[in-house]
């Protein structure tokens, strides 16, 4: 692991963003709540956030660190599931891996959830979607539209006020 004792401790914020692309009939299925698993959208925010816990566990160089936030959003799409999450915390490295695994996780709940409708699923679309804190300075990427996705992004190193 890299050694962060040398850095200063800040506010840090990330949201992550994915997708899971879905055929019509499960799209239905899941609106209707008609799938043999359950909501896969409740389900997949509670495994977002357990799962951004414990980042440090699937990511085997991340520094474990004291989240004080998790948010997950799985969102029904015309043609899928969005999912999102924001993390924060107040330490001396990043919780972008923390919101990524986040989305990673609800997206494979999503699927995992639904595959005994269909198997022909896609993930995809996984990207950190902005970054606050840190030495690094922020970073921001474009808005994204459910399943296509515009990326701009800018670095810079002026702060947001929370």
């Amino acid at each position: 692991m890299v050694d962060v004792s040398a850095k200063v401790v800040t506010a840090r914020t990330a949201v992550a963003q994915g997708f899971v692309k879905m055929s019509p009939l499960v799209v239905r299925a899941v609106k209707r709540l008609k799938n043999p698993k359950g909501n896969p959208l409740e389900v997949a925010r509670i495994a977002g956030i357990a799962a951004a816990k414990r980042t440090a566990e699937w990511i085997p160089l991340c520094h474990p660190l004291p989240l004080t936030h998790i948010d997950v959003t799985a969102r029904l799409c015309q043609n899928g599931v969005e999912v999102r999450s924001e993390v924060t915390a107040t330490a001396q490295t990043g919780v972008e891996m923390e919101a990524l695994v986040a989305v990673t996780a609800a997206a494979l709940t999503v699927y995992d959830m639904c595959k005994a409708l269909d198997k022909g699923m896609e993930i995809g679309g996984i990207v950190l979607v902005e970054k606050t804190g840190g030495k690094s300075g922020d970073f921001f990427r474009g808005a994204s539209v459910a399943g296509k996705h515009k990326i701009k992004s800018k670095k810079t190193t002026r702060s947001r006020s929370r």
